[in-house]
């Protein structure tokens, strides 16, 4: 039996950064939350998922980080 490594990615919103625009609850509704106005991840290891990504990437804060659950190198936003 092969041991399961990390896998997948984190998700963080920074919340002195969220504004709550609630753009990435609009492009990934399975993976963000608006709570009392702000973004939250409803987890923060996730599969990897396009959705996202194209979160990570719309916030006009740039608050929300994903990185990779292993090595926690940055996968978006683009730096």
């Amino acid at each position: 039996m092969g041991q399961m490594g990390e896998s997948g990615w984190r998700v963080h919103v920074d919340p002195t950064r969220c504004i709550g625009a609630g753009i990435c609850a609009s492009y990934a509704p399975a993976h963000f939350v608006l709570v009392d106005g702000l973004s939250r991840p409803v987890t923060e290891r996730i599969e990897p998922a396009d959705a996202v990504l194209d979160a990570a990437e719309s916030c006009p804060m740039e608050a929300i980080v994903v990185s990779d659950a292993g090595d926690g190198s940055r996968v978006a936003p683009e730096p």
